[in-house]
């Protein structure tokens, strides 16, 4: 039982030790795991993933939840195919606008009503994930849509010193994420709100803004990911970003961040997301079919679930401790 506690407390250490396992695993049982080949297209294809989990740490973080992210990559992906094709919006440029289309969305309409209104989290983003995927289908008329693009080419497919640009996309988009974490005012006001709203407001921060940006972010990042996702495919595909939540939920909550808010962040997340990655690469590498990929998902989505409970129970129990104590 002992055992089981210190795995609950110390998750993001369990999954950094799960991942070298599995790795070590598919690099001694497949021959094509380890290559230099496969590493490439093992992180190139995270690298969707990762940005979307970056966006949706920080709304765990404070204490909520964003069902609505996956439509937002799909509608990002339309968005962009019109404005370059349709329009003639160069590239980038309509890259822009549709990171700014993203924030938008992500944080007028989910932040507010969440930030301002104080309406339930998963009640608003169940509402808009069900709008957005229904503005998917009526703006692509259900039809994929090919997008031509020597820029989109070199995001997807160029190397940039040895290394695939989506790889340096990835570090990017960390780096950034971390610092805001770390080492800026607005990061400090996440944790707070995400520790308990009215503490955060009694101290002065402003919970509604803090709430507001934090779904635009989140909103952005989706966005920045279905343009990856147009890039990788070649096409803007109403058919994308089903599972992704989901992918990501479990990625970041394996990676040490609570459904409670307050806890976690986003280096948690990276080694979530490169587990993920790596189990799905080894199982396709190993011929597993897809359908016991999505099963081996949804049992880790669950035991991520079981061991946040976990960890929260411990961290109430060890208060109340340490305040019987004090008090006697």
């Amino acid at each position: 039982m002992r055992l089981v506690r210190v795995a609950a407390s110390q998750r993001f250490f369990v999954v950094l030790v799960l991942l070298v396992a599995l790795f070590v695993l598919f690099s001694l049982t497949q021959e094509r795991f380890f290559t230099s080949a496969n590493i490439e297209a093992l992180l190139t294809g995270a690298s969707i993933l990762w940005v979307v989990s970056i966006g949706l740490t920080f709304v765990m973080v404070i204490g909520g939840f964003d069902l609505s992210l996956g439509s937002m990559l799909a509608l990002a992906g339309v968005a962009f195919a019109a404005f370059y094709n349709d329009i003639g919006v160069p590239a980038l440029p309509a890259i822009l606008l549709t990171l700014a289309l993203g924030a938008l969305l992500g944080g007028v309409v989910n932040g507010m009503l969440i930030g301002r209104l104080g309406l339930s989290f998963l009640v608003v983003t169940l509402g808009t994930l069900i709008l957005f995927r229904g503005v998917v289908n009526l703006w692509s008329d259900t039809k994929t849509d090919q997008v031509l693009s020597s820029l989109l080419d070199g995001l997807a497919f160029d190397k940039l010193v040895g290394l695939p640009v989506p790889v340096w996309i990835m570090l990017a988009t960390f780096l950034v994420a971390l610092h805001v974490q770390r080492s800026t005012y607005f990061g400090r006001d996440i944790y707070a709100v995400g520790g308990g709203q009215d503490a955060a407001r009694l101290s002065g921060i402003r919970v509604g803004r803090t709430i507001i940006a934090v779904y635009a972010i989140a909103g952005m990042l989706a966005a920045f990911g279905g343009v990856l996702q147009v890039a990788r495919i070649g096409a803007a595909s109403p058919l994308v970003g089903d599972a992704i939540i989901f992918d990501a939920a479990a990625a970041v909550m394996l990676g040490g961040t609570s459904f409670a808010g307050g806890i976690g962040g986003v280096g948690g997340t990276a080694i979530g997301v490169l587990f993920f990655a790596v189990l799905q690469n080894g199982l396709s590498v190993s011929g597993v079919e897809s359908f016991w990929q999505q099963i081996i998902t949804g049992a880790i989505l669950i035991a991520a679930v079981a061991l946040d409970r976990m960890q929260r129970d411990g961290s109430i129990s060890f208060r109340r401790l340490r305040r019987t104590r004090a008090e006697t």
